[in-house]
């Protein structure tokens, strides 16, 4: 029958196929149409030849078509069909309802009323046709039978809505509209996600008749709770069978949800601050049921584009985030609330999700995200003190929750950078503006987001190299440190953008010429960048450098043969820019000295431009006559202009970058061209340089310091010309000394004749020390403090300590102790002693500079370590390498403290205290080490009583630090508070102290002020934590019937409904109530 009416309805003319159809019965017809649908079969084009036979000029044809379109509703409602042929059905339908008479769709309008009334509609798909039969009722002119009355196709449609919207209309009291929207709310879990929208859209009309914060908490508790389920569903175990949303699905819903707020809210400002209201009481309260959310974050954001709110939600949001970085730092800190507070979720966290969530055509999320960045970094960022420094990376733990807000404002801008395209040129454009505009403050946390986004994509930001060539034309007003970071940081960009570079040599060339002398110091630093990362061909790889170079994931072929030519011209050409330099100030030449050293280890063939650049130099303040004394011309390095005298070559800066060089190349570069014949003649050149070097040595060993007019005579005071000049000459010639000194240390092979060259230096250099130190002290002036950088490398220096300590060791096993004890004793400090503050401030520089490499820091300490034994040794633990080391200093010193209390050496406990101390930080205080740890600090302070208060402080200290991370201390406070009690005695003399002794380390010389003020210091941080903790018990009461207003004692009463956080409170009052009963009668 199918195929029949088929066949038929592909006839140019439909009188066969009507006359076949008026043949059938209406069952036949809607029986066929069922089958046809439900398999999924032809039924999309068995409808249109239905209906092609079924024209509306007849009445027969009209009536058919009238009980196929209401079963086809019907056949839609009843969810058997696949989604395809459903939406197929849905849009032949929707074609045809033009075709029909008025009153035809006057009734069609009515069915559907009915049946939204009677509830009768399964999934509502069918009801995408009623705006499509009212808009066709719109279009019919004659008049319509509608009720008792006429009315026309327009009037019809208006009342057919009027009746269909009575609903909200409908006058209801605030309880009766609490009662519809808790109605409408509790469907959200029970309707599809895509359903969703359009409720919540009637749900914020119907708000403003009242209960809008039912509405807003409503919605969004609803979709944090979803985005709670789908993190845990996507993050959980792998084997679940179905995840209940899919992830881009969610994302768009909540967008289309945010969007319904937000519109909703620019129509009603009450909604906005209802919304602002709700989750300001929500970022206080933390752990509440009503916390902050990736969801409810992003529509806050969203909000932000509603100028009236936009202060005030980016102000509620940096809050949030500051209050959430201190109360983690507070967990952090004490084991005690840590035991009682549950997992916390982190604002932080929620926001980079956000960002994240973005991807999912969130553009109204996105402006919000990066005002947010930008102010948490302009808030946050490091600030500059009285004396000009700034606060880069300070140790103090209250700095901390404002460092980690700046770093979340710099990772929001980033990672929105990474996903967001369109707001690219924006982020790059403020950080540069922030960049130039802000020269004066510190700025650091933007050059370091600039150079993480520059690394990210230098071959995206061409399309925005303008504006980086735009802020290289201020690079002559910045402060050096900023021209230099900003240069390195966008060098990266230089290397895939020659017009870039070009605009760059531009700045510079004219920089080089500028009247201030910052601008010409800053197209030095420019300079010297670039001859660094332009290599030239032949140069050694950075395998082969002392130092690898890596700046960005874009690879640059630079050693192909055209890059290399180009390189290698246009590096000659700054060489040359940089040569006129040599003429000008002191500053701008020790710039060109220090830099120089690291460009030949980058670019090692530039090595005889360099070093002839060098060589011409120190020519010029170099004696050739070998028995002229002195061997430099130390009067050609001061410059006099009238009275005022300055520095005009800093000799010494240059001889250690010959220095340097020198020995890099020998190390380096000699041992790869061993028998090539070419090179000889370079090999010579660079013995002309040992040999000036030599010279200088033997001849300023043989000068003494009259021969530089620099005996204790001479006058060293800042207020004379000769005074300034003395002292400027003072320190160059100790400035050549220690360069001199590194240089024989290099080349002597541990030789007895070097060493003593070495040994002559070093007296050469103490004697003007102490002179300046000498003629400083008696002058009292602010020059008293003032000393110069020493010039020596750090690799010297770690192998001279290497050896000496070699020969201590050699020293204290071979000669007896008493013949030790019977000889002269040094001034100063004694080398146990020295030895002791070294390791203190190499502990405390690893740990604050170099935190990720401390597992190989302590690995090198391990003596016991054997190469073979790698492996095995690579899974030890952090805290089982710091417990090894702790046990030798524990050793230490419990040595000291067995010694009588004359012979205790107060400054080496102290010190062995705060060695004990940094690596105590090290110890994971969930492992058995800290118990022991803790134990055994206890244990010290329970047994030895030493009166020195400096000690006393510092063993305290360590005992609470340790304390505080195990358990509460209020115990510990109130036998500390007993002890103070009975040293110090009662306030009432009448009153018998019985005197308590649990801790010895308490004695008459301690107890006050050093352990009192300890104490409560300690007692104070406590009741901040108990404060803190009833405060958040107080959020979570906060809408319950109890009242909150009796404090602690209403809180114990509820303690089983509380659980631990209630019965802590009032574990945590009851000591300190009797510590500081024993503090306050205390005499």
């Amino acid at each position: 029958m199918d195929q029949k009416i088929l066949s038929l309805a592909a006839e140019k003319t439909a009188d066969k196929l009507q006359e076949f159809l008026q043949t059938l019965r209406e069952d036949d017809l809607t029986n066929l149409l069922q089958n046809q649908a439900v398999k999924g079969k032809v039924a999309g084009a068995l409808l249109r030849a239905i209906f092609k036979g079924s024209p509306c000029r007849e009445e027969a044809g009209t009536l058919r078509r009238r009980k196929i379109y209401t079963y086809c509703i019907q056949l839609v409602e009843s969810g058997d069909l696949q989604k395809e042929i459903a939406s197929e059905i849905i849009g032949l339908l929707m074609l045809e309802a033009h075709h029909f008479p008025g009153p035809l769709l006057v009734e069609l309008a009515n069915e559907f009323i009915s049946a939204v009334r009677e509830g009768s509609l399964v999934n509502g798909k069918s009801l995408e046709l009623l705006p499509i039969i009212l808009t066709a009722l719109a279009t019919k002119k004659e008049n319509l039978a509608y009720g008792k009355g006429v009315l026309s196709g327009e009037e019809c449609k208006k009342q057919l809505i009027n009746t269909l919207c009575s609903g909200r209309d409908v006058p209801l009291t605030a309880e009766e509209v609490e009662f519809v929207v808790e109605k409408a709310l509790s469907m959200f879990s029970k309707m599809n996600l895509q359903e969703i929208p359009p409720l919540v859209y009637q749900l914020l009309v119907l708000s403003s008749k009242g209960s809008r914060k039912s509405v807003l908490e409503g919605i969004i508790a609803f979709f944090s709770a979803l985005d709670k389920q789908h993190n845990e569903e996507q993050s959980g175990d792998e084997l679940l069978d179905v995840v209940t949303v899919p992830s881009g699905e969610l994302r768009h819903v909540e967008g289309t949800i945010i969007l319904h707020i937000v519109f909703a809210i620019k129509l009603d400002y009450e909604l906005g601050r209802e919304l602002l209201k709700h989750l300001k009481v929500a970022g206080q309260q933390g752990d509440s049921k009503n916390n902050l959310s990736p969801f409810s974050i992003a529509l806050l954001l969203s909000v932000t584009r509603i100028q009236r709110f936009q202060d005030q939600v980016l102000d509620l949001l940096k809050t949030s985030v500051v209050k959430n970085f201190k109360d983690l730092q507070l967990l952090q800190g004490s084991k005690f609330l840590q035991n009682l507070v549950p997992h916390r979720s982190y604002v932080s966290a929620m926001i980079l999700e956000v960002v994240k969530n973005s991807v999912h055509s969130w553009d109204h999320v996105t402006q919000g995200l990066v005002e947010l960045g930008f102010i948490l970094m302009d808030s946050y960022g490091p600030k500059k003190v009285l004396d000009g420094k700034t606060f880069e990376t300070s140790p103090s733990l209250s700095r901390m929750p404002n460092q980690h807000a700046c770093k979340l404002g710099a990772n929001i801008l980033l990672e929105t950078f990474k996903i967001r395209e369109m707001i690219r040129q924006e982020i790059l454009e403020q950080v540069l503006n922030r960049v130039v505009t802000r020269a004066s403050s510190p700025i650091s946390h933007f050059l370091d987001l600039l150079s993480n986004i520059v690394m990210y994509a230098p071959l995206v930001l061409q399309s925005c190299s303008s504006k980086v060539t735009e802020a290289f034309d201020y690079l002559s007003f910045l402060p050096l440190q900023t021209v230099q970071r900003l240069l390195k940081a966008v060098q990266p960009l230089l290397k895939v953008s020659m017009s870039m570079r070009d605009s760059l040599i531009l700045v510079l060339r004219k920089a080089m010429f500028a009247n201030q002398l910052d601008a010409r110091k800053s197209a030095v630093a420019g300079f010297l960048l670039l001859l660094k990362n332009f290599k030239v061909l032949g140069s050694l790889s950075s395998s082969q450098c002392s130092q690898s170079l890596s700046f960005s994931q874009v690879h640059v072929d630079v050693h192909s043969h055209y890059n290399s030519v180009a390189n290698e011209t246009f590096c000659l050409e700054i060489m040359d820019s940089l040569r006129r330099c040599l003429s000008q100030q002191a500053d701008v030449r020790l710039m060109l000295y220090e830099g120089f050293y690291d460009v030949l280890r980058r670019n090692s063939q530039l090595a005889n431009s360099i070093m002839q650049t060098l060589l011409s130099q120190l020519k010029q303040f170099y004696e050739p006559k070998p028995d002229l004394l002195p061997p430099l011309k130390l009067e050609a390095c001061i410059l006099t202009q009238g009275d005022k005298i300055s520095l005009q070559e800093p000799l010494d800066y240059l001889l250690c970058c010959i220095q340097h060089c020198l020995a890099w190349y020998k190390n380096t570069v000699i041992p790869l061209q061993q028998g090539e014949e070419e090179e000889e003649e370079q090999e010579a050149f660079y013995q002309d340089l040992d040999d000036i070097l030599e010279s200088i040595t033997n001849r300023m060993i043989k000068s003494e310091l009259e021969d530089f007019e620099l005996d204790k005579s001479a006058d060293f005071s800042q207020s004379t010309s000769i005074g300034i000049k003395n002292n400027i000459c003072a320190f160059l010639v100790m400035g050549v000394c220690e360069v001199l000194i590194e240089y024989n240390f290099s080349i002597s092979n541990f030789s007895k004749n070097k060493f003593e060259d070495i040994l002559s230096l070093f007296m050469c250099y103490k004697k003007l020390s102490d002179i300046l130190n000498e003629k400083a002290g008696k002058a009292k002036t602010k020059m008293a403090n003032k000393t110069n950088d020493s010039l020596l490398s750090m690799k010297f220096v770690s192998g001279l300590l290497t050896v000496l300590f070699r020969v201590l060791l050699w020293r204290y096993t071979s000669i007896p102790t008493s013949v030790e004890e019977s000889g002269k004793k040094e001034k100063g400090k004694s080398i146990s002693l020295l030895c002791l503050e070294g390791l203190q401030k190499i502990f405390s520089a690893v740990q604050q500079f170099y935190q990720p490499k401390i597992q190989q820091f302590l690995r090198a300490l391990d003596v016991t370590d054997k190469e073979g034994e790698e492996r095995e040794d690579a899974d030890v633990s952090v805290t089982q390498r710091t417990a090894f080391q702790i046990r030798q200093f524990q050793r230490s010193l419990l040595n000291l403290l067995s010694s009588q209390e004359e012979d205790f050496n107060s400054k080496e406990a102290l010190l062995l205290v705060t060695v004990l101390t940094s690596l105590s930080k090290l110890l994971e205080p969930s492992s058995p080490q800290f118990v022991q740890m803790l134990s055994w600090t206890s244990k010290i302070c329970k047994e030895n009583s030493r009166e020195d208060a400096l000690f006393c402080k510092s063993l305290m200290n360590l005992l609470f630090s340790l304390h505080v991370l195990y358990k509460s201390p209020v115990i510990l406070l109130r036998d500390l508070s007993q002890d103070i009690h009975g040293h110090l005695g009662d306030i009432d003399q009448d009153v018998e102290v019985e005197k308590t002794n649990h801790f010895a380390i308490v004695n008459l010389r301690t107890a006050a002020p050093t352990v009192c003020l300890l104490v409560l210091s300690q007692a104070e941080k406590v009741l901040e934590e108990v404060d803190w903790l009833i405060t958040k018990l107080k959020g979570q009461v906060s809408q319950e019937t109890i009242s909150v207003s009796p404090g602690v004692s209403e809180l114990w009463r509820n303690s089983k409904k509380y659980g631990k956080a209630g019965e802590a409170v009032w574990f945590s009052s009851d000591p300190p109530v009797l510590f500081f009963h024993f503090l306050c009668t205390s005499k």
